[in-house]
Parts: C-alpha cells; sequence; structure tokens
C-alpha cells in the first residue's frame, strides 16, 4: 500500500505541474452545464454581433450534451431531463440560425418542452431572460420596484438585507422590469408555440401575490422617503450606478455571467448604443472568460482560477511539496498578488474591519469570499512562518476571516449576517439560495479546521466556541451535515468534521461518532462513495448508485482525521481512489458543487486531483509516516 500510495500521489503531482500556466495559477474549468453557452449566443445575436466562429460552435457543443429524447440534464440522474435546460437550448439554438425548427433534434426538444409545461413551467431567470428579448410578455408589477434601493439600511428589509449575489442579479433585473425592456432583431425566432396555456409570465395567483408585495413596498417607501416624484429618477439613477461602480478589470459586473448578462440590456434600456464601450467591454469580458472542454467551447460563469490556486498550493505542500519548489512558489506569489486591498459591499455589515480577503475569480478586486480567503490562508501559512513579506497578507486575512463570522456563530460566503427570514417569504422561486448568505456547515467547518490548523488561536478563543455550538446545533439527525456549497451531504460533513476536529473535539463525542457511522453506512461495495444532486433539492442525502472519485477523497479524509490507525473503511475508500486516479466517466464528469438547487450545477475539473492528493498524503502523513 505504502508505494502505491506514494505513486498516486507522483502521478497527480506530475500532472498539477504540466498543467500550471506560466503566472503560477490553475486554470481549470468551471463548468456548469449549457445555460451560459445558451445565454452567450442569446446575447451576441440581440447585440447584432456576429461572432460566427464562436456561435456555430457553441451551438455544437450544446447539441453534443442533448438526451435521445430531446431534452437536456443539469446531470446525469436528473431523470427525463431539465425543462429550463431545454428551453435554453432550443431558444439558443433557434437564434444562432444554424438550425431551422424543423431539424429532428429542435422537433425532439419542443416535444419535450410541451410535454413538460412549455415556456410558463421554466425557472423565473429563464423567463426574464425571454421578456428581454422580446418572447414573453414582462409581468404587470415586479414584486421588488426599484425604488427598494432608495430604503435606509436601519428599515428591515431593505437593498442591503439581501446578498451580494443577489443584489447585483437583482439590480439589472429591477431596471429591466421597471422598463418593460425588451429587444428583437431581424434574427428573433418565434416561441409562441412553446406557451402550452398563454403567455402570461405568472399565473393569476402569482401576479396577485406579486402585485401586493409590489404595493406594499410602495407604501413604505412613499411614506418613509419625501419627495415621490423623485423617487423613480434617484432610485434609477442610483442602480445604474451600482452596476457601474462595481465592473471588474476585464469589463464585467461582478465577473459574474448572470449580472453582466443582465447589466448590458439594463444598459441598452436606459439608453446606452450597442457600440458604447462599456457595452463592448464586458461582451469582451465574458467573451475572455471561454474556456475549453473535449473541443468544443463553453463560456465559463466566471473562473475558479483562485480557489483552484489555493486549493492546489495546500494539497501539494500537505503532500510534502516544499514552499520552496518552483511549483508551489509560483502559486503562492500569483495567491498573493490577488488578495484584496479594496472595501467591498462585505464592509456594510462589517464596517470595522479592514480588506484582506480573498475572491474566487482572476478578475475579482472587490467581493472576497471567506472560503477562498482560508484556503488561501492555508496556502501561504507555511511562507508566513518563515519570510516577513508572507507574513501580513497572512495576518490581515485570518483579521479578516474572523471578522466575517455571523452573529449565529457559523460562518457565511460572502457577507455577514445576510439571512433574513422575511426574504425567504418573497415569491421569488429559489430566494433561499438566491437572496439570502446564511452560515453553513461547510464554511463553518472549513473555517475552523483553517483556525485550528494554522494558526495559534486558542481552542476556547470566543470565535472558536460559538462555530463548534453552530454545528453542533445543524447537525442532521442521521449525523451529517449539509453543504451548501458542494454536493452535499458529503462535502458537508467533510467540511464540519474535520473543522471539529481541528479545533480540539475528541473523535469520540456523539457529534463525531455519528458522523462517523453516517459515513460508514453509505459505503459502497466498491469500497467508494457518491452522491446525488437530488440531495440538495430534496434536502436529504439520496446516493448516488456509483462511486466517483471525489466523493471518496472527500468521506476517506473525513475518516481519517477521527482515527489513530486505518480501519477497514479507510482502506478501501483509499484503495477505490488508486485504482481510479485515471478514471474518465460521466462520474468523473459529475457535479459536486452546486449554487442553487435544482438549477445550478458545478463541475469542477479540478477536484479530481486536489482531494484525492490531500487525501493520500493525510494517509500517508499519519498511517505511514515518513
Amino acid at each position: 500500500m505504502e508505494r502505491k500510495v506514494a505513486e498516486g500521489m507522483e502521478q497527480i503531482i506530475d500532472t498539477l505541474k504540466q498543467d500550471q500556466s506560466p503566472n503560477g495559477s490553475w486554470n481549470y474549468p468551471f463548468e456548469t452545464g449549457i445555460s451560459t453557452d445558451c445565454y452567450m449566443i442569446i446575447l451576441l445575436r440581440s447585440l447584432e454581433i456576429n461572432e460566427e466562429n464562436l456561435i456555430e460552435a457553441l451551438t455544437k457543443r450544446i447539441l453534443s450534451k442533448q438526451e435521445d429524447n430531446g431534452a437536456w440534464k443539469l446531470f446525469y440522474d436528473e431523470g427525463e431531463g431539465n425543462l429550463t435546460a431545454t428551453v435554453e437550448a432550443y431558444y439558443a439554438l433557434l437564434y444562432s440560425g444554424y438550425y431551422p425548427k424543423n431539424d429532428q433534434r429542435l422537433r425532439n426538444a419542443k416535444k419535450f418542452i410541451l410535454r413538460n409545461g412549455g415556456l410558463e413551467s421554466a425557472h423565473m431567470f429563464t423567463k426574464i431572460m425571454l421578456a428581454l428579448t422580446g418572447q414573453q410578455k414582462w409581468p404587470a408589477f415586479f414584486p421588488i420596484p426599484i425604488e427598494m434601493i432608495l430604503l435606509p439600511q436601519s428599515f428591515p428589509l431593505n437593498f442591503y438585507s439581501f446578498s451580494e449575489y443577489g443584489r447585483t442579479n437583482l439590480t439589472p433585473i429591477m431596471i429591466l422590469a421597471d422598463k418593460k425592456y425588451s429587444v428583437k432583431t431581424d434574427k428573433s425566432p418565434d416561441l409562441s408555440d412553446l406557451y402550452t396555456r398563454r403567455n402570461e409570465f405568472f399565473s393569476d395567483r402569482e401576479e396577485e401575490e406579486w402585485r401586493s408585495l409590489h404595493s406594499t413596498f410602495k407604501d413604505m417607501i412613499k411614506k418613509l422617503i419625501g419627495f415621490p416624484n423623485e423617487l423613480h429618477r434617484l432610485a434609477t439613477e442610483q442602480a445604474k450606478q451600482y452596476m457601474l461602480h462595481r465592473i471588474e478589470a476585464d469589463g464585467t459586473f461582478y465577473g459574474y455571467f448572470s449580472s453582466t448578462f443582465l447589466m448590458i440590456f439594463a444598459l441598452l434600456s436606459l439608453g446606452y448604443s450597442k457600440n458604447n464601450s462599456t457595452i463592448t467591454n464586458a461582451v469582451a469580458g465574458l467573451i475572455s472568460m471561454k474556456t475549453e472542454i473535449k473541443g468544443y467551447p463553453h463560456m465559463q460563469y466566471t473562473t475558479a482560477t483562485v480557489w483552484n490556486t489555493s486549493l492546489i498550493s495546500y494539497a501539494l505542500q500537505e503532500a510534502r511539496v516544499s514552499p520552496s519548489d518552483p511549483m508551489v512558489k509560483k502559486a503562492n506569489e500569483y495567491l498573493i498578488r490577488r488578495q484584496h486591498v479594496k472595501f467591498g459591499d462585505w464592509a456594510v455589515h462589517n464596517p470595522n474591519a479592514f480588506p484582506g480577503g480573498w475572491g474566487f475569480a482572476d478578475q475579482n478586486s472587490i467581493h472576497p469570499d471567506v472560503d477562498d480567503t482560508t484556503a488561501s490562508l492555508r496556502a501561504i501559512a507555511r511562507e508566513a512562518v518563515l519570510r516577513q513579506e508572507y507574513l501580513y497578507p497572512w495576518q490581515r486575512g485570518t483579521e479578516w476571516v474572523l471578522s466575517m463570522q455571523n452573529d449565529d456563530g457559523g460562518w457565511p460566503a460572502f457577507e455577514k449576517n445576510t439571512d433574513s427570514k422575511i426574504l425567504k417569504l418573497l415569491p421569488i422561486e429559489k430566494a433561499e439560495f438566491i437572496l439570502t448568505d446564511p452560515s453553513s456547515a461547510d464554511l463553518t467547518g472549513r473555517t475552523l479546521e483553517y483556525l485550528g490548523a494554522m494558526t495559534n488561536l486558542q481552542k476556547n478563543h470566543d470565535a472558536i466556541r460559538a462555530g463548534i455550538r453552530w454545528l453542533k446545533a445543524n447537525q442532521e439527525q442521521n449525523g451529517s451535515w449539509y453543504g451548501r456549497w458542494g454536493i452535499c451531504y458529503i462535502y458537508g460533513t467533510w467540511g464540519a468534521v474535520t473543522g471539529l476536529i481541528a479545533v480540539g473535539m475528541l473523535p469520540t463525542r456523539s457529534a463525531i461518532t455519528k458522523a462517523v457511522s453516517w459515513l460508514k453506512s453509505i459505503q459502497n461495495p466498491d469500497g467508494g462513495w457518491g452522491e446525488s444532486c437530488k440531495s440538495d433539492e430534496k434536502g436529504e442525502y439520496v446516493p448516488l448508485k456509483a462511486s466517483t472519485i471525489t466523493h471518496t477523497a472527500w468521506a476517506v479524509d473525513t475518516l481519517i482525521a477521527v482515527a489513530d490507525k486505518p480501519s477497514k473503511a479507510i482502506n478501501s475508500g483509499i484503495q477505490y481512489i488508486l485504482n481510479h486516479i485515471d478514471k474518465d466517466d460521466w462520474t468523473t464528469d459529475y457535479p459536486k458543487g452546486q449554487g442553487m438547487a435544482g438549477d445550478f450545477y458545478i463541475h469542477y475539473h479540478s477536484y479530481r486531483y486536489i482531494f484525492p492528493l490531500l487525501t493520500l498524503a493525510h494517509y500517508r502523513n499519519k498511517f505511514i509516516g515518513k
């Protein structure tokens, strides 16, 4: 076993060495299905930008993902298919101009769409896209009027009650809904035959709810703020400035595809020409995020460059690659250059802290997150002990992480204390994922693991004790934890257990023993673990009925953290990893991350290397020794 573990680690390290970019980073794809590919075609056609090579290549990628029944899926075991993804693919293929309605592949897609409820049953964001491109009627009332942006922060529900992701996407949507803006071109297809009932944004009941909420907001705003005739103009200007002041160096709005896509249309609705530099720069920024996967272009939702690089640097060092090795040294130098020095929206709820975090993407200077920051701090921690130029960034980052702890004791992703229960009552689809940023087990556990393993913070420090209490209070009955940003219960349990052990919880404590028993109970006969994306929508663990190398690495690393000697479950899991390092099938491509249950899943191409390497390293370091 010792020789095989060493060989497996060397194989992964050699791959990582070959894949490192000249600037020290790793640019493995951040793959999110076909939605962004579809939206890119729709955007280019709407702006009448004739990037024909890109458009045609994107259509080929989209078609390569179509199922035999005409549908598109978000993940392998989703069922017959995903209605929203199929609507987006059908629209993009038609709008591209390369495929007519009588193409058999489009005819099959149309049958699936009509059989599953038509355009009326698509996701709300898709309906918004259809409305702004002239395929759908805007609702008479959007629930959140644009004037809400003027509400003071002292008000129980205000613009900054939303998470940064919610604000970023809602701001252009509020402008577009207010203007009832839409744009059609000579190439716009006609999708009217995809409605099964009528071309309405909502059902009568839904519209009544939205109308009532809209009216309530309007009344509150008028009572709180004077000069009602000026409200609309002021709100529109403030919404525009909110977007313009958060454009990254690459031209994108917050570095996200969706918010940049929406911003472009919002600016058009405000009178910007299609040739305005802000719009052309935004389009160029989106195109710059293009990657290639299996010979096809894919428009990334964002880039995962900082995330990949920090995790890989740390895994290499755990595998005993020296910090002075050129591979690690270049990676850490890249990370140091990406530490944030600007105040961002996070400071609204955390006004006494100074910048010091890291973001997720290469072009990200204003919205750091806790997980990327602790990952980057792990990567540079060894250097911080040895080199003065790393010590100050490490201290700043650690202080920023501590300042971001929520009042409930857990850690959020982007902003503290943005988990208003009121937001979850809004009639906005997936509001709990789009509008809130609550404490989560994966973030809280990984933060505790960093604080316990990489700092000299005392185990009875108030922040650590509060984090422990939060994790104990949020453990599931079966012993697992839900991980918000990964798939899903295996991920959350890995984060929680490794964090609790790092801050001194004994493996004999009931929270740990229950988690270990649960993990062992779901191990597959082949020694591996696998979890379905269905888990996050159902709110309970759903087995994948196949093992994946990443899920197995998370599970085995959890068991290693609590064991004093290798168990049968650990050894069989290690053997599964070693036997499948080269495996490249649907289980390798299966999403291991999520952002919005049922609608947005992420395949991190880096995970097949990072977590197996980390787990093998921990196995060797703990049980084999030097």
